[in-house]
């Protein structure tokens, strides 16, 4: 089963200066789709300092939003025919390169097409590995963050599979587009990642010591520089969640096409994140023989960067 929409409490400090209320509050809380926020909106759920407002109201910057989220509604997870790009499978487990706008499981806004609805119906025995709402998903990709992810078909194997994860043995490489000449070309990012204490259903980096902080590494390899903007390989050291977003925007060079934390618009015009799982390494349950998969680039990014001008 899966909550769909659970009843709580939402309150942020709006900053997208310019924006529509429905535009922003679907970028700053993406678990619920632009129309479910209009709903809201027109049923009276969301306030802005206090006042019902318009979703076409327009933002100042600064005013206090609070969200009201009905109450839980329970869906069953099913099998949905999706095809889906296998790169690896064997009995243990299954490499999916995930396409962009793809949300990984059932969450908020998102009951179905996701990539657990596609795995269920190409390995129906997927179901209940790990939990109801997360069958045989041994880590996370964005939704809008395309590449390789694993799926485990049973439960020796998940743990197996998790546990290189937790024990940082898993090589993964992202490649990514950043805005701006990225100084110094190499290094590793060491700073801690918790809740963004403005924005909860943001990440943020925090400092040590404080509730929700948890050490995080990134490291990073310039490729190409092209005229405003660096082609990048990264090679997160610990999972945190939107850790590459994170650090990057946190030292000065955001991602392109990532307006959660980065520039709110972009001249590429990039409708996501330029932020692709290019290549994992692990090692198989079966035998512990090492097992390295990549992938390149998609069609949309790799348009993208045929379009810049190179130095």
């Amino acid at each position: 089963m899966l909550m769909s929409l659970y009843n709580q409490q939402i309150e942020i400090t709006l900053e997208a200066t310019g924006e529509r209320l429905d535009k922003a509050l679907t970028d700053a809380l993406p678990d619920l789709s632009r129309m479910q926020w209009q709903r809201l909106i027109r049923e009276g759920r969301v306030t802005v300092d206090g006042t019902r407002a318009k979703a076409s109201y327009r933002i100042v910057g600064g005013e206090t939003l609070a969200a009201n989220i009905p109450e839980v509604v329970e869906a069953e997870v099913t099998a949905e025919n999706i095809p889906l790009d296998i790169r690896y499978e064997d009995s243990d487990l299954i490499v999916v390169n995930k396409p962009p706008g793809m949300v990984v499981h059932p969450s908020l806004g998102h009951a179905g097409g996701t990539l657990v609805n596609a795995l269920l119906a190409h390995c129906p025995d997927l179901e209940g590995v790990g939990g109801e709402r997360r069958p045989g998903i041994v880590h996370r990709l964005d939704k809008d963050t395309s590449g390789l992810i694993i799926a485990a078909k049973h439960d020796q194997a998940l743990w197996y599979l998790q546990n290189q994860f937790k024990q940082r043995t898993v090589a993964k490489v992202y490649l990514a587009l950043v805005n701006g000449s990225l100084q110094p070309p190499e290094a590793v990012i060491d700073a801690p990642i918790g809740r963004d204490p403005r924005n909860r259903q943001k990440m943020a980096v925090t400092p040590t010591g404080t509730a929700d902080s948890r050490p995080a590494q990134t490291a990073f390899r310039a490729l190409s520089y092209y005229t405003d903007y660096t082609f990048v390989e990264c090679r997160p050291r610990t999972g945190r969640k939107h850790q590459i977003r994170v650090h990057m925007a946190y030292i000065g060079y955001p991602i392109v096409g990532d307006y959660t934390y980065g520039r709110r618009k972009d001249k590429l015009g990039l409708n996501r994140q330029f932020l692709h799982a290019a290549s994992l390494t692990f090692r198989r349950p079966s035998d512990g023989e090492e097992i390295q998969l990549s992938t390149g680039l998609p069609e949309d990014l790799t348009v993208v960067l045929a379009g810049l001008t190179a130095l």
